[in-house]
């Protein structure tokens, strides 16, 4: 009987130890695969090298009136709060534009929910004489149904891009027409409305991910 219960007592033990081992693999696990899910942070050497250029010091932006796809007002408070994709194009561009939103669509879908919500991407049209508010949402929700356009007088957007450093201009055709020329960047508004980063074409939506979760990471408020 002695024997019986030291040899069951014996099996506990094992079991006991076998479940604590268990439970010490299952938290090591857990633990490398909750770090291998976080944001790298990377240097500014690597943010160059893979496309992005963060700006020694966010740049404050000044008053600007612009309208959103939904014939709302866009300022610079519409910019406070959430982080800002911005790309300035045009609803008649070729290849250029609906190229970058296509990268930005995946770039967006590939984003953890927690970070997608607090992440916007927009369009600004560098052709508001064609680009009415009706035919920019529909453009931009083609893309995305979370995405935004912004337009408005052309003076007002030139000097919204002139803060943000991304030239355009009209140029005319031959036949009479007209198309537009544009930086193709992509630029980053941070939580406090301030310009941020820009991240140079072309993109790769792998390595934009990369560098604006890191950026996220080592923002402070």
């Amino acid at each position: 009987m002695t024997t019986s219960y030291y040899a069951e007592d014996r099996k506990r033990g094992i079991h006991l130890t076998v479940v604590v081992l268990i439970a010490l693999m299952v938290a090591v696990l857990a633990g490398f695969i909750n770090k291998m899910s976080q944001p790298r942070v990377i240097s500014n050497a690597e943010l160059r090298a893979n496309g992005a250029v963060l700006l020694e010091r966010p740049r404050i932006l000044s008053g600007f009136d612009l309208v959103d796809n939904h014939g709302q007002p866009f300022n610079t408070e519409s910019l406070k709060g959430q982080w800002t994709l911005v790309f300035f194009g045009f609803t008649n561009c070729p290849d250029v534009c609906p190229n970058t939103m296509s990268l930005l669509n995946t770039f967006y879908k590939a984003l953890d929910e927690e970070t997608m919500l607090d992440t916007r991407v927009m369009l600004v049209s560098v052709d508001p004489d064609r680009d009415s508010v009706q035919k920019l949402d529909e453009y931009v929700n083609y893309f995305h149904s979370d995405f935004i356009g912004v337009t408005g007088p052309f003076l007002n957007l030139k000097r919204f891009a002139n803060q943000l450093n991304v030239p355009f201009n009209k140029v005319p055709m031959e036949n009479g027409d007209y198309t537009m020329d544009h930086g193709a960047q992509v630029v980053l508004i941070n939580p406090n409305g301030h310009y941020h980063a820009y991240f140079r074409a072309p993109l790769d939506p792998g390595r934009l991910k990369l560098t604006y979760r890191s950026m996220r990471v080592t923002f402070e408020d």
